[in-house]
């Protein structure tokens, strides 16, 4: 099965904001897209990026004042089995 998925977040900051982002695909499942699962930040902002202590991408970001706006857009194959517990 082929999953098509991804978001639009917007939010207003009324001053300069840090932001730790775990908006990515977890690297477990990476293996599995069929494009990259890439962060867009408008404005382009830069992001340090680092795996938390799950494993999780963690993007570092300090978003200015006004709005901001994150996306992505993906395919994901899955076999469409229950997860493992």
């Amino acid at each position: 099965m082929r999953i098509r998925a991804g978001y639009q977040i917007s939010y207003d900051c009324p001053q300069p904001t840090p932001m730790i982002l775990q908006l990515s695909m977890h690297p477990s499942r990476v293996g599995d897209l069929e494009n990259p699962d890439r962060i867009r930040l408008d404005p382009p902002l830069p992001a340090n990026t680092y795996h938390d202590s799950f494993g999780n991408f963690c993007h570092v970001i300090r978003a200015g004042r006004g709005r901001l706006t994150m996306s992505t857009e993906f395919v994901a194959r899955d076999g469409g089995q229950a997860d493992a517990v």
